[in-house]
């Protein structure tokens, strides 16, 4: 007879929170060793009847405990108590341990923040995929480990399998009024790597590029490793200021942007500047490299059509990501290459890595088709507008006195600007040290000014964690 059985269960007092109750008889039992590490919880099915609650109440208690670092998730197998109980069991509910060490340097900081722990609160591009998903996932996962098409035991297309570069191109098409075919379209382990991609096969070393300022710091730093002469671009309002990039570099080869959601600041540029852009592109013979790494999740209205269907694909690639739609572990990405670029990005591609994976390809492949895709988009939408929100109230009734959220209408993240301009970098560090993952933004400048404040990531982290994460903050800013 399993611990599940055996546990003595209560049903939820009336009128108390049904989530609150339920995670914490989950949390007790782990806390009274009826479950050791590494050991599997009740689906939320069974939880969910033998308490007499709703399903959906266990799913969302047992994401604050995935939150917490209390349970780690298995794809296709369910929810496990973490292995490693040794830095939380002592802790009061929504705490996280304090660091002994001293607080780390800035450098150390920065590079603890790009890889931080999965569940480090408010780290940015993190993602949560609810039962429904995962169970829909782990059907076309055994559904293309049945079939194992051929095409998996030899070398295939550098541009990937043309089913999902079809998929791909008609989803493009419907949502995003991009321009293409599917000969048009590259699957790609990510943005990062179209990129990459687009750097080796657009540039030469000295070239001129134009980079956003602020901007996203992995592509400046592709940009410098690929021997490029970086030209920062201030962004305003209205996104990437044209006219300034023309001042300081009228000849430059490629401008990377990000149209729709602009990295960090969450602006989207406007309709002239876009037009602007374009026309600076088409006269000068120059490329546009558009990263929509956030087109799925607007919370306010339709998706903003791409820069690339007001070009028509001319001058444009455009650069996506399913990483952010599904889950980063995924890896697969895509680009769309102008028609007289295919035939350079397929044989850069050939002689990088050969080709994206077949069997991964196959089972994102089966998942768009049944559906799931698009469903589990629109509850993301859902779920990532409520977490959005939360945090902001969040900061707004804790921290409104030091900080001030830009709340965005699109994308994965907000900033939070310091209203007394304090030092956003040593505000980093000490969130780092009690837990927090909060992006100082004054290190992602280069020659504008910048604004002092915080990017804290909401997607990753279900809204019942946001009050514990920004008291956790407050905490380390000393508020």
């Amino acid at each position: 007879m399993s611990w599940a059985e055996v546990y003595p269960w209560r049903a939820p007092a009336a009128g108390g929170p049904v989530i609150r109750q339920v995670y914490d008889q989950v949390r007790g039992a782990i806390h009274e060793g009826a479950l050791a590490p590494g050991g599997r919880l009740p689906s939320s099915r069974d939880l969910a009847a033998k308490l007499g609650v709703a399903r959906a109440s266990v799913v969302a208690a047992y994401d604050q405990l995935l939150a917490e670092g209390y349970a780690q998730g298995r794809p296709g197998s369910g929810t496990y108590v973490c292995g490693d109980l040794s830095g939380v069991m002592d802790l009061k509910a929504g705490e996280r341990p304090p660091v002994a060490a001293p607080a780390p340097t800035a450098q150390a900081a920065r590079l603890s923040s790009l890889f931080p722990p999965q569940a480090q609160t408010f780290s940015n591009g993190r993602t949560l995929m609810d039962a429904h998903a995962l169970g829909a996932w782990s059907r076309s996962t055994r559904r293309a480990l049945r079939t194992l098409d051929p095409i998996h035991f030899g070398y295939s297309e550098p541009a990937g399998d043309l089913r999902l570069r079809v998929a791909v191109a008609e989803y493009l098409r419907a949502a995003r009024g991009v321009v293409c075919d599917p000969d048009q379209v590259m699957l790609t382990s990510g943005a990062q790597h179209a990129v990459d991609l687009a750097l080796r096969v657009l540039l030469q070393p000295g070239d001129a590029v134009w980079l956003e300022d602020p901007g996203y710091p992995s592509t400046w730093q592709a940009a410098t490793a690929a021997g490029a002469r970086t030209v920062a671009v201030p962004v305003d309002r209205a996104g990437l200021r044209v006219q300034a990039g023309i001042a300081a570099a009228p000849d430059a080869r490629v401008a990377f942007v990000t149209p729709s959601h602009q990295y960090p600041t969450t602006v989207a540029m406007t309709l002239g500047r876009r037009l602007e852009l374009v026309a600076w592109a088409r006269e000068a013979q120059a490329w546009i490299v558009e990263d929509d790494y956030a087109t799925e999740f607007r919370y306010a209205g339709a998706p903003l059509p791409s820069l690339q269907g007001l070009d028509g694909g001319d001058r444009v690639i455009y650069v996506g990501t399913l990483n952010k739609a599904l889950f980063p572990g995924l890896r697969l990405g895509y680009l769309v290459a102008p028609r007289d670029l295919v035939d350079r990005f397929r044989a850069t591609r050939w002689l990088i890595d050969r080709q994206p994976p077949t069997l991964t390809q196959a089972i994102t492949l089966d998942f768009l088709q049944s559906g799931q895709f698009a469903a589990h988009i629109r509850r993301r939408r859902v779920a990532y507008k409520a977490q959005r929100d939360a945090l902001a109230e969040a900061l707004c009734r804790r921290l409104g006195d030091v900080l001030e959220p830009d709340v965005p209408d699109q994308g994965m993240h907000l900033v939070a600007y310091f209203r007394d301009g304090r030092d956003d970098v040593e505000a980093e560090a000490a969130a780092l040290a009690r837990g927090v993952t909060a992006r100082a933004m004054r290190p992602l400048y280069h020659d504008l000014k910048p604004r002092r404040g915080l990017l804290l990531g909401f997607t990753g982290f279900p809204a019942s964690a946001m009050d514990a994460g920004v008291a956790r903050l407050a905490a380390a800013l000393g508020a």
